[in-house]
């Protein structure tokens, strides 16, 4: 029975809403910015003329943008695998249902309940130099948001703690979801906790992990909150990252071209990291 127009456009009617939203909130501002950063821009946002690269060129001659790159990548690169390994280890601590279990989830999922901006105020009294729960705690003397030698240190501790949360949950349901007789069987057969873990349990939660791997390198890379309510970038650029360098640029400067750029870069960035994932999913990850 061959179908009638309105059937064949049931379908799309149906996905007609979404795609004027992403259309109007994605697709246009990402064609605007790129054309922003090949073009001259007044601060009111209008396109004076065609520049090609030199936009680019002066980005890259920048030292605001070495240091802004080079703090993002130490950020992901440090943020990313802590946060993995840390939750990873919470879930499976809590895989096995006991009488403290619903304590234990609830405080470590409590961080993603928590604004990031009431977290940042918090780690900023933790980490007080002088009245600070930290410094007190350990015997320090460490500067942490005033010292540039330590500033990106305490902006990555914010981080993961930020991250626990919702990975965890994460985490716990996919060891939850390995099949209990895959387990015991393993273990009549003389396999150890070591094993059932890197044999058993790992490659079946692989599917979550790389989602995770993806999502926490895209927050990384993205990070720009914590940085404005603690150091404004500082001290000497020692925590500018990229995208709060994009919002001085264009907020703080109404240099719209060069906000432009550093989004493309960010977005270059996060484009390769991604596609590196996906690579490692051919191989790496094992699906139910």
């Amino acid at each position: 029975m061959k179908k009638t127009m309105a059937q064949r456009l049931k379908p799309y009617l149906f996905l007609m809403p979404m795609l004027v939203f992403a259309a109007g909130f994605v697709y246009y501002p990402f064609f605007k910015t790129f054309l922003y950063s090949f073009s001259r821009v007044n601060a009111r946002g209008d396109i004076l003329g065609f520049v090609g690269l030199q936009n680019f060129t002066y980005l890259f001659s920048r030292r605001e943008f070495s240091a802004a790159l080079g703090n993002t990548l130490r950020l992901a690169v440090i943020n990313v695998p802590v946060t993995v390994a840390l939750t990873m280890f919470l879930a499976l601590l809590c895989t096995r249902k006991r009488g403290i279990s619903a304590a234990a989830e609830t405080m470590f999922a409590l961080p993603m309940a928590i604004a990031m901006s009431a977290v940042a105020l918090i780690f900023k009294v933790l980490l007080n130099p002088t009245v600070g729960y930290v410094n007190h705690l350990f015997g320090l003397t460490v500067g942490w948001y005033r010292d540039k030698n330590t500033a990106l240190s305490g902006i990555i501790l914010l981080t993961v703690w930020m991250g626990i949360g919702f990975n965890f949950l994460l985490f716990l349901s996919a060891f939850r979801g390995v099949p209990d007789q895959l387990i015991e069987s393993a273990r009549l057969d003389g396999a150890g906790g070591a094993a059932v873990f890197f044999f058993i349990r790992f490659p079946l939660i692989t599917p979550t992990l790389l989602y995770v791997v993806c999502t926490n390198m895209v927050q990384a890379l993205m990070t720009s909150g914590p940085v404005m309510i603690l150091t404004q970038g500082g001290p000497s650029r020692s925590t500018t990252t990229l995208i709060y360098m994009m919002y001085t640029s264009g907020y703080g400067s109404s240099n719209y071209s060069l906000a432009a750029c550093v989004v493309l870069v960010t977005f270059a960035l996060t484009l390769v990291c991604t596609l590196l994932a996906f690579a490692a999913e051919r191989k790496k990850v094992h699906y139910q």
